[in-house]
């Protein structure tokens, strides 16, 4: 079970491009909070506590404005053109007793038979979206890739899910792939696989000359 992360919100009374780069610039991370049949309130919130939260997989939130404190779920979060950096988080609120619906990041364990077959894991994907009780989203979704050899496929409907978490994502939805590396081929190699076009009789081969069996005007 999730423990919920404790944040202090400040609300924005000015929105706009302008002012969440000024805030950023301050440390801070624009938000915006809604659910509950409320109407949506931007806010700001400790960039340090916020992005280290997400980092070990927090997505039940602790929200405090002013002082009211109120449960919420980290729903969307936008990211800098790089992809690095937070620059926008969207909040909901809910209730412990109530199902949601939330992303959470997969995690590989172990190391795969067919890596010592010459194969690489390739994950295919970084989340699964799932069902569950506010109070019960896991960290991350543990993907054992112990006994996949060359060839192999795991498909989201093939996890083992926790208690209580039903999973939301297509069950064929492609998770992890074992697959050999493709051998490199050097330039010689590749040459004598390129056809040579046969020579076409009449073609011009240098500017001004003259096509054979033509003659010039």
């Amino acid at each position: 079970m999730e423990k919920a992360l404790l944040l202090k919100a400040e609300i924005r009374e000015h929105t706009g491009s302008k002012d969440a780069k000024k805030l950023r610039k301050d440390g801070r991370i624009p938000a915006i909070v809604y659910g509950h049949k409320q109407k949506p309130v931007a806010i700001s919130l400790d960039r340090n506590t916020m992005v280290e939260g997400l980092h070990h997989g927090r997505r039940l939130m602790d929200v405090q404005i002013g002082r009211k404190k109120e449960k919420m779920i980290v729903k969307d979060l936008q990211y800098d053109y790089l992809g690095k950096d937070v620059i926008h988080v969207d909040l909901m609120r809910v209730d412990v007793t109530e199902t949601v619906k939330v992303a959470v990041p997969v995690e590989l364990k172990g190391v795969a038979k067919g890596t010592h077959e010459g194969g690489i894991i390739e994950e295919c994907t970084d989340h699964l979206e799932i069902e569950c009780k506010a109070t019960d989203i896991p960290e991350s979704v543990v993907v054992s890739v112990k006994e996949i050899n060359v060839g192999d496929t795991l498909h989201a409907g093939d996890i083992e899910l926790p208690d209580g978490v039903k999973l939301v994502s297509p069950p064929e939805m492609l998770l992890v792939t074992c697959h050999l590396v493709a051998a490199a081929r050097t330039t010689e190699e590749l040459e004598k696989e390129t056809p040579v076009s046969p020579e076409v009789i009449g073609e011009v081969k240098e500017a001004g000359e003259e096509p054979s069996g033509q003659k010039q005007e």
